[in-house]
Protein backbone atom coordinates (compact mmCIF):
# COMPACT_ATOMS: atom_id res chain seq x y z
CA UNK A 1 0.00 0.00 0.00
CA UNK A 2 0.75 3.12 -0.59
CA UNK A 3 0.44 6.82 0.84
CA UNK A 4 0.90 9.49 -1.63
CA UNK A 5 1.03 13.12 0.13
CA UNK A 6 0.81 16.35 -2.79
CA UNK A 7 2.00 19.82 -1.47
CA UNK A 8 -0.52 22.33 -2.88
CA UNK A 9 0.80 26.20 -2.95
CA UNK A 10 -2.23 27.87 -1.55
CA UNK A 11 -1.25 30.69 -4.71
CA UNK A 12 -0.34 30.33 -8.01
CA UNK A 13 3.05 31.24 -9.58
CA UNK A 14 2.30 35.06 -9.95
CA UNK A 15 1.16 35.12 -6.48
CA UNK A 16 -3.10 34.91 -6.66
CA UNK A 17 -4.78 32.82 -4.43
CA UNK A 18 -7.08 30.25 -5.73
CA UNK A 19 -10.39 30.84 -5.47
CA UNK A 20 -12.03 29.04 -2.52
CA UNK A 21 -13.27 26.09 -4.71
CA UNK A 22 -9.91 24.81 -5.99
CA UNK A 23 -8.92 22.88 -2.88
CA UNK A 24 -12.47 21.36 -2.18
CA UNK A 25 -12.16 20.21 -5.91
CA UNK A 26 -9.43 18.15 -5.83
CA UNK A 27 -10.19 16.35 -2.90
CA UNK A 28 -13.27 15.42 -3.92
CA UNK A 29 -11.75 14.28 -6.96
CA UNK A 30 -9.11 11.84 -4.75
CA UNK A 31 -11.60 10.82 -2.36
CA UNK A 32 -14.04 9.76 -5.48
CA UNK A 33 -10.85 7.64 -7.44
CA UNK A 34 -9.34 6.69 -4.00
CA UNK A 35 -12.29 6.25 -2.07
CA UNK A 36 -11.32 8.94 0.74
CA UNK A 37 -8.49 11.29 1.20
CA UNK A 38 -6.90 13.52 4.20
CA UNK A 39 -6.72 17.37 3.44
CA UNK A 40 -4.46 19.37 6.24
CA UNK A 41 -5.63 22.97 5.62
CA UNK A 42 -5.97 24.75 8.65
CA UNK A 43 -2.82 26.39 8.34
CA UNK A 44 -0.65 26.55 5.46
CA UNK A 45 2.71 25.03 5.75
CA UNK A 46 5.88 27.51 4.44
CA UNK A 47 7.85 26.11 2.04
CA UNK A 48 11.49 27.37 0.71
CA UNK A 49 13.89 26.32 -1.51
CA UNK A 50 16.54 27.92 -3.41
CA UNK A 51 17.02 27.79 -7.49
CA UNK A 52 19.90 28.74 -9.19
CA UNK A 53 18.52 33.02 -8.90
CA UNK A 54 16.91 33.28 -5.76
CA UNK A 55 14.95 32.06 -2.90
CA UNK A 56 11.79 31.16 -3.54
CA UNK A 57 8.77 30.61 -0.95
CA UNK A 58 5.57 28.83 -1.12
CA UNK A 59 2.66 28.79 0.91
CA UNK A 60 1.32 24.54 0.94
CA UNK A 61 -1.36 22.67 2.28
CA UNK A 62 -0.82 18.81 2.04
CA UNK A 63 -3.43 16.66 0.96
CA UNK A 64 -2.96 13.02 1.06
CA UNK A 65 -4.80 9.39 0.25
CA UNK A 66 -3.70 5.36 0.76
CA UNK A 67 -3.59 4.01 -2.72
CA UNK A 68 -3.33 0.02 -3.22
CA UNK A 69 -1.20 0.54 -6.73
CA UNK A 70 1.09 3.62 -8.09
CA UNK A 71 -0.01 4.22 -10.90
CA UNK A 72 3.07 6.66 -12.16
CA UNK A 73 1.17 7.31 -15.37
CA UNK A 74 -2.00 8.53 -13.77
CA UNK A 75 -0.17 10.95 -10.99
CA UNK A 76 1.61 12.51 -14.42
CA UNK A 77 -1.41 14.07 -15.48
CA UNK A 78 -2.72 15.32 -12.10
CA UNK A 79 -4.21 17.41 -11.32
CA UNK A 80 -7.23 17.50 -12.86
CA UNK A 81 -7.95 21.57 -11.86
CA UNK A 82 -4.81 23.83 -13.43
CA UNK A 83 -3.44 25.27 -10.88
CA UNK A 84 -1.13 27.19 -12.84
CA UNK A 85 2.25 25.65 -11.14
CA UNK A 86 5.39 24.82 -12.90
CA UNK A 87 5.16 21.90 -10.77
CA UNK A 88 3.33 20.40 -8.18
CA UNK A 89 4.99 18.16 -5.44
CA UNK A 90 3.93 14.41 -5.49
CA UNK A 91 5.34 11.87 -3.64
CA UNK A 92 4.50 8.20 -2.19
CA UNK A 93 5.78 6.28 0.49
CA UNK A 94 5.14 2.18 0.64
CA UNK A 95 3.31 2.09 4.10
CA UNK A 96 2.16 -0.98 6.14
CA UNK A 97 -1.60 -0.99 7.57
CA UNK A 98 -0.61 -2.42 11.44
Amino acid sequence: MYLVQLLIPIRDNEGVPYGPDVLPAISRSLAERFGGVTAYCRSPAKGEWHNSQKVEHDDVVEIEVMANRLEKAWWETFPEVSLRQKEILIRAHVVERL
